[in-house]
């Protein structure tokens, strides 16, 4: 059976196949990708010369490409697992993670590997910056992975590992199945009262797809959100919030609160065994924040700053349901979003659905991409003889300001069955610069969930979800601009507390009356969104901003809690959540709602004792963003600045230096706290 995996691509820019891609390709590509690593340590532990950067770190000579076949495997299985998965999928992945956990602990803890690593780190010829940063961090990560523990240990090590990643995997797979099986079947058309038009349209098109009558909504965001916005029902709101926050706690196969309690103690145990007191100062090791003490001190200072003025904003909302309800209206976690909309009505006079007619998808796409092309000369082509993993995927072709390729970069747009939710940007191809001296171009992917276009509309988005667009992109920009010499330093692989802010940078944008003017215009008249909208648009930019902070605040308390655990953690995980995060919580808390079992960044994703690393980043980019407003916003020298100094360079140098060099200076938390108007 041909296998495409083992062929050269013959698509344009050597591009996933996806079309030819099957099933059954990957199981053994995988299989034959182990075998090719294991044959290339074997090489390299066998050579008889002395250990040196260039036959043992970077193993010059080797024939990258047939070596590649792991990697390359990896990237288009799991990115579809997350986009494009099935029931087989989910089996596979079952079967094959165990697989490549065992094959990545006996690279990590092969002794004669890292005795050659160890050679070389203590004894090398002078080193360019890039390589030193390569050679520490190869060798720190054997180090982190257990090279240095004695046989029984490491023994122990496999076992955490091995059960860890299998549970992170049955994490997601629950989450994902408990998303996807819960809807709102409306049948009475009295209960749609509140709702705009467009979500009519979307949840009727949502029933016919299921061969239902009526309207469907579900726990998906362009769905879930703006319900609990604008439905006056309230026992239906009641209903969709609990089925949302109640997510893998119930009595069934799907539960994920015994999986988190063991996650938790699994990474715990790791660290333990690598030496360190907890997971937190094991992952710390390796960030900005370098500690626990200088996280909590910017999550305290956070809540210092914003929780007055969260509290008058909860004051606000509870007034105004008074006032349209009666004084002794008691409010409930599930009207928030309503009642906050209505206050919003009122002294602002607007709201995503007046913004929605002015930011439909392609025009949207259009100004992000204008946006990339003023500041810094990119142009985007699609292409359609790129192969797409599904219909929604749209494929570019992206130029540099001297029309040199760039890279791809592939959008996908829509919540769809056999998706995960949110929003994230990765790669299928990374940037690198081979042994022939090529420099190998990115393919990058942003995958998101916005509104779906109806029968009668196109897409027509929320400014937040114009701001998840920018964000996504900025980290694909981050991408895209990469140019190392290394795979593994290149784009976004950076330290986890600076890769979100070329991401949270990008957002700025959308509140920026000069970017708005370039793209949103009215879908059916294509008048330009009036001034005096815009105008009330930024006049209201902060509202309810503290408490939206203290959300994120709460969440990365939430996170340290767990992973700063010394000893093992027996505590009933809802309790333990309530108490955790009680410091950055103003509203109601409910017995059985639980975050902790859908919290995939922290249980599932990489942001384990990093959830605030989103905070840490806001400090920088509302810093980088006030140089931006300072020498203006389209400013092109200041722009490939940001790109010289940070978006090309990649992990290449410590961030604070890279930082240091745009900006001139140590960021301050001044600039975010103005942009929120908590400090005048």
């Amino acid at each position: 059976m041909s296998n495409p995996f083992f062929e050269k691509y013959t698509t344009p820019h050597d591009t996933v196949p996806f079309t030819e891609i099957k099933l059954e390709h990957f199981e053994p590509a995988f299989l034959e990708g182990i075998r090719r690593d294991d044959e290339q340590i074997e090489k390299i532990i066998n050579n008889p010369e002395s250990p040196t950067f260039d036959n043992t770190i970077i193993n010059e000579g080797m024939d990258e490409e047939y070596y590649s076949l792991l990697g390359n495997v990896s990237n288009v299985f799991f990115n579809l697992l997350s986009s494009e998965t099935n029931d087989d999928m989910e089996a596979l992945a079952q079967k094959i993670q165990p697989v490549l956990t065992k094959h990545h602990n006996d690279v990590s803890l092969n002794e004669k590997l890292f005795q050659r690593i160890k050679a070389v780190y203590d004894n090398h010829r002078p080193l360019t910056k890039e390589e030193e940063m390569l050679l520490n961090k190869t060798y720190d990560g054997f180090v982190r992975s257990g090279a240095l523990l004695n046989e029984e240990d490491k023994q122990k090590l496999r076992a955490l590992t091995e059960e860890g990643s299998l549970l992170s995997l049955q994490f997601s797979q629950n989450l994902l199945k408990e998303n996807k099986a819960f809807t709102l079947h409306i049948t009475n058309e009295a209960d749609l009262a509140g709702l705009p038009d467009t979500q009519i349209t979307a949840a009727a098109m949502a029933a016919k797809e299921r061969n239902l009558d009526g309207w469907v909504f579900t726990l998906d965001a362009p769905s879930y959100g703006p319900f609990m916005q604008y439905a006056k029902n309230r026992e239906l709101r009641r209903q969709l919030y609990m089925a949302r926050n109640t997510e893998c706690t119930h009595d069934n196969d799907s539960n994920n609160l015994e999986i988190c309690k063991r996650l938790v103690n699994i990474r715990r145990e790791t660290a333990q065994l690598l030496g360190y007191e907890t997971f937190a100062d094991y992952v710390l090791k390796k960030r900005m924040a370098s500690n626990v003490a200088n996280v909590y001190d910017l999550l305290n200072k956070l809540i210092e700053a914003y929780k007055p003025t969260a509290i008058k904003e909860r004051d606000e909302v509870k007034a105004m349901a008074k006032r349209m309800e009666g004084d002794d209206f008691k409010m409930q976690p599930w009207d928030t979003a309503y009642y906050s909309h209505k206050l919003q009505l009122e002294k602002y006079n607007v709201d995503a659905e007046m913004l929605r007619p002015y930011l439909e998808l392609s025009k949207v796409i259009g100004g992000v991409f204008g946006l990339a092309n003023r500041l810094y000369g990119i142009t985007f082509k699609e292409n359609k003889d790129i192969p797409v993993y599904h219909p929604d995927v749209k494929a570019y072709e992206v130029f540099d300001k001297d029309g040199t390729f760039l890279a791809v970069f592939y959008a996908d747009f829509h919540p769809r069955k056999g998706k995960q939710g949110g929003a994230w940007m990765t790669s299928y191809q990374e940037q690198f610069i081979n042994q022939k001296g090529e420099n190998i171009r990115p393919h990058v992917s942003v995958v998101m969930n916005l509104t779906k276009p109806t029968d009668d509309k196109p897409a027509l988005l929320t400014l937040g979800e114009v701001e998840t667009f920018l964000h996504e992109f900025g980290h694909s920009l981050h991408g895209m601009f990469a140019n190392t010499r290394f795979e593994s330093l290149s784009g976004t692989n950076v330290w986890w507390d600076f890769v979100e802010l070329p991401s949270q940078f990008m957002e700025n944008f959308a509140m920026e009356k000069e970017f708005l003017h370039t793209f949103a215009f009215h879908y059916q008249t294509g008048e330009p969104m009036p001034d005096e909208l815009i105008d009330r648009l930024i006049a209201g930019r902060n509202y309810n901003v503290a408490s939206g902070c203290l959300r994120q605040v709460s969440l990365g308390l939430l996170d340290m809690a767990y992973y700063t655990k010394k000893d093992e953690f027996t505590d009933d995980i809802i309790p333990f959540e309530k108490e955790a995060w009680k410091d950055a919580i103003i509203g109601k808390q409910l017995p059985e709602t639980c975050m902790t079992v859908q919290f995939s960044h922290i249980m599932a994703g990489g942001y384990s004792a990093g959830y605030y690393s989103y905070k840490w980043a806001e400090v920088l980019d509302a810093d980088a963003f006030a140089v931006f407003k300072k020498e203006g916003i389209f400013n092109q020298a200041t722009a490939q600045r940001f790109r010289d100094c940070i978006l090309s360079k990649g992990g290449t140098e410590h961030p604070m230096t890279l930082y240091k060099r745009f900006k001139g200076g140590e960021p301050t938390i001044d600039a975010l706290l103005e942009r929120n108007g908590i400090k005048k």
